[in-house]
């Protein structure tokens, strides 16, 4: 796999630095995730935490973000569990971490101490609002990156209230930027021979997920504003709810070059003539009327009949269905790309698992080991990267160091 002879140690928790390394590992890293002795990853006990049984199925939340890594559990209060981790670090390429400003300095895990035993270490944070300025050092979790972003006012239509999004997108959105500063700085040690720090942060990588809005907002003085969808300037670009309650999302951003074969598909040939829908301009000063056709038109029909209509009908439309997250591993496309894989999981057998979504055509990335248990793989990386001897490692667990 790409990265197979690339060490990360993984001194993360939650999501948004857990995902990071994950993504490392999907791609052949060796990554050993450290973790506090008793408890671990506080990620381990979230189901348990919101009623959820965990007996008969995978964490789903610790499995999606730690799958392909060894464990190894290490208590960072004693300054043997610290030089246990230094001396992992000078052994490893990359190290990452998550935790708040100044915990790694006191734990003598800070990148200036780390790069003296390793001076190409690749040092990287997952942060909330970045390495610097005066709120660098606050706490952040996934629904203040939301907050701090902007995008819970982006998201919904005009008038509404902070729109939340499920799914740790902000975490998730962090981690994938970290990822990617990672890999960026491994290529740049290996063609400059140089180790250096990364940082990717919630609020950095969320601005970075709006980039056009952004831009807008810096070029134009205003970002995008939200949609109202009854009244959408182009009602090409919109989605609409079809007899079975089921939308269909249209995006033809070139409206007039679809509009009379489109009015023809869907039994209104006659709006191509009519004077308020003739041009995109014409549309969008009469935008609610326009919609409030489509809208009757398609609650008219299932969408799988008007799917085989708009296929079949002359124009080349652009279109495609509105799934609901639960619909995702069910859609052909998912499957066919492998965006889901399986995997035989060690405790319950065959399990459907979130897949690569890059794909590579000659070194493909995969999941290819459950997320472990706790400290599963303390004593063989103690034995086999650090060439421990076992006396020595009966002495660290004397101490309740591992």
């Amino acid at each position: 796999m790409p990265l197979e002879g690339i060490r990360v140690v993984d001194w993360t928790i939650w999501q948004q630095g857990p995902v990071s390394t994950a993504m490392l590992a999907d791609l052949g890293a060796d990554v050993i995730k450290i973790e506090e002795r008793e408890r671990g990853d506080p990620g381990r006990g979230i189901l348990s935490v919101m009623g959820a049984s965990v007996e008969d199925r995978p964490n789903f939340y610790f499995e999606a973000n730690n799958r392909n890594k060894r464990s190894v559990t290490v208590d960072l209060s004693k300054p043997e569990g610290q030089a246990l981790v230094q001396d992992l670090v000078a052994h490893s390429d990359v190290f990452v971490q998550n935790f708040r400003k100044g915990v790694a300095g006191r734990l003598g895990l800070d990148s200036a101490t780390l790069r003296a035993r390793n001076p190409k270490l690749i040092y990287a944070s997952a942060t909330g609002y970045g390495p610097e300025g005066p709120d660098s050092g606050e706490p952040s979790f996934d629904h203040l990156g939301l907050a701090r972003s902007g995008i819970m006012l982006a998201a919904g239509e005009p008038g509404m209230p902070p729109v939340g999004i499920a799914g740790g997108i902000a975490d998730q959105m962090g981690a994938v930027m970290l990822a990617y500063g990672v890999m960026t700085a491994l290529v740049a040690r290996e063609r400059h021979g140089v180790g250096q720090d990364v940082d990717a942060s919630h609020l950095g990588s969320m601005a970075f997920l709006q980039g056009l809005s952004l831009s807008m907002r810096l070029m134009m003085g205003a970002a995008m504003p939200r949609m109202n969808r009854r009244c959408a300037n182009n009602c090409l670009w919109n989605h609409y709810r079809c007899a079975d309650d089921k939308w269909l999302a249209l995006a033809m951003l070139q409206a007039d070059r679809y509009w009379a074969d489109f009015a023809a598909a869907i039994g209104r040939p006659e709006l191509a003539a009519d004077e308020r829908f003739k041009d995109l301009p014409s549309r969008a000063q009469n935008a609610e009327a326009a919609v409030g056709i489509l809208d009757e038109r398609f609650a008219a029909k299932p969408r799988d009949e008007w799917i085989a209509i708009l296929r079949a009908a002359p124009g080349d439309f652009i279109f495609t269905i509105v799934n609901d997250v639960g619909d995702l591993p069910d859609d052909p496309q998912m499957q066919a790309n492998g965006y889901v894989t399986e995997f035989d999981h060690p405790n319950f057998g065959p399990t459907q698992m979130l897949g690569m979504p890059v794909g590579f055509s000659e070194m493909p990335g995969s999941v290819w080991r459950a997320a472990p248990e706790l400290g599963q793989h303390t004593e063989e990386i103690l034995l086999d990267v650090l060439g421990y001897d076992w006396e020595r490692i009966a002495e660290l667990r004397k101490l309740d160091v591992i």
